[in-house]
């Protein structure tokens, strides 16, 4: 019989409650059902809406399947459809028909509701957590290769030099960004909606404060049909992790490129790589690769959510059953993306050799000519093509700009004296950007203190 079987005459279809179930997916909410459970438990008893002795009891059975459960000893049956119904057949078999007043003052539309915000707010300090071992392994990698110059680009066309620590600090401040989006988001995931019945409250005396207490929660829904029905905090969460996700992808291309042979500029630890089945000679980077990939899985499950609830009336529908699978494998992408990126930071080798190879047919210093020639007092757009036309005698000559005669330069313009071959120097353009956050080294070693002042606050 099910527990909400007394309005019906036949049996629900098979097909009905298979599609309908969600214990294959919510079975893993058990631990956040029970804590719930234990805390609405308790407040009836206080609240003298059930005796202290049955409030007694039925703690005790749930404070029973919890251990089970992490124990790995219970079993969930599909034909009770959810974690909820679940629990509560386990704990009448368990302790008896006591059980039953467990569900005094409560629908399953709050239950869930609670089990939900208890998981968001949880994986939301993981995955925290995560980011900010990643920032520690990024400034780790940064403080080590301080003295390494690389290409940096636009439009991915070499651009101007920038001290490698430079780049990856700017990932630093990437993920910086989407720790502040998950702890704002976690801040409406850190909401108690227990109280709200199925959309209207209800008409016991209950003490949503107690329960809040119990379970920590900073803020109450002080509207019970917005606490049933709001999945926002969720689409938050996605949003923030799809962000979180595509600033990893994009430190994924970069990190396939640069260990590629094309680039040489880093090597990827082998635990981080696999081989391929036909070429021995292969080293994939699988790992960059399939956080790539799984970014776009993210993104879909925040759109999918997105739709689910476009058209949803107020309040609870079956509809948001939905909310739960993405979110889940959210994390489940997320978590691991975080520490395998960390470890594959930590791990990597720069090739330094190979990384100051890369300016021999370089033209990266070509701004700084036209800044030379601007500080001589000509018109910056008349030193911009003069310097153009530089490059392409350059070009043409096999050469790059350092490698150019002096009577070149003469020819070219009367402004240029033989002090011009000490602004094109690789190490001087990177030096001459001292601007805060700039690429200077003192600059860069100014934004590492402050990142990793930025990571002891945190500790």
């Amino acid at each position: 019989m099910k527990l909400w079987g007394g309005r019906f005459t036949e049996d629900t279809n098979v097909l009905v409650e298979n599609y309908t179930a969600s214990i294959e997916f919510d079975v893993r909410l058990a631990e956040m059902d029970i804590q719930g459970s234990l805390a609405h438990a308790r407040m009836l008893g206080q609240c003298g809406i059930i005796t202290e002795q049955e409030s007694e009891q039925i703690v005790n059975g749930l404070s029973a399947l919890l251990s089970d459960y992490r124990a790995g000893k219970l079993e969930f049956r599909v034909d009770d459809e959810d974690i909820h119904m679940n629990v509560e057949r386990l704990l009448h078999e368990r302790i008896g028909a006591v059980s039953g007043k467990l569900h005094t003052g409560r629908s399953r539309n709050d239950q869930v509701a609670l089990d939900m915000h208890l998981y968001a707010r949880e994986a939301v300090v993981q995955a925290i957590a995560g980011l900010r071992k990643l920032q520690g392994a990024l400034v780790q990698q940064a403080e080590s290769n301080l003295d390494v110059i690389i290409p940096g680009y636009t439009h991915l066309q070499r651009a101007q030099p920038v001290l490698l620590s430079h780049h990856l600090l700017a990932y630093f401040w990437m993920l910086e960004r989407d720790v502040g989006r998950l702890q704002d988001a976690g801040k409406r995931a850190d909401m108690m909606p227990l109280g709200a019945g199925a959309l209207a409250g209800t008409s016991f005396p209950i003490s949503r404060q107690a329960v809040q207490e119990e379970l920590d929660f900073s803020q109450l829904y002080e509207n019970s049909m917005d606490a049933v029905s709001d999945r926002d905090y969720l689409i938050e969460i996605l949003a923030a992790a799809s962000i979180l996700m595509m600033h990893l992808s994009r430190f994924s291309e970069e990190l396939v490129l640069w260990s590629s042979e094309e680039f040489g500029w880093i090597e990827l630890a082998d635990a981080y790589c696999t081989g391929s089945s036909m070429m021995p000679q292969k080293k994939n980077p699988d790992v960059p690769e399939l956080v790539r990939g799984k970014t776009g899985r993210v993104y879909g499950h925040l759109i999918a959510l997105l739709t689910v609830l476009k058209g949803l009336p107020l309040a609870y529908n079956k509809d948001l059953q939905e909310d739960k699978e993405g979110v889940f494998d959210t994390f489940d992408t997320l978590l691991p993306a975080l520490e395998l990126f960390t470890g594959l930071v930590n791990t990597l080798q720069v090739r330094a050799n190979r990384v100051a190879s890369a300016f021999t047919h370089d033209f990266s210093n070509a701004t700084d000519l036209a800044d030379y020639l601007a500080v001589k007092g000509v018109p910056f757009r008349e030193a911009h093509e003069l310097v153009g036309k530089l490059v392409l005698r350059a070009i043409a000559q096999g050469s790059n700009l350092a490698g150019l005669e002096f009577s070149i330069y003469q020819e070219a313009s009367a402004a240029f004296a033989k002090d011009i071959y000490d602004v094109l120097g690789i190490s001087q353009v990177v030096a001459a950007r001292g601007v805060r956050g700039g690429t200077a080294p003192e600059a860069v070693k100014q934004q590492l203190n402050l990142a990793k002042d930025r990571l002891l606050m945190v500790q």
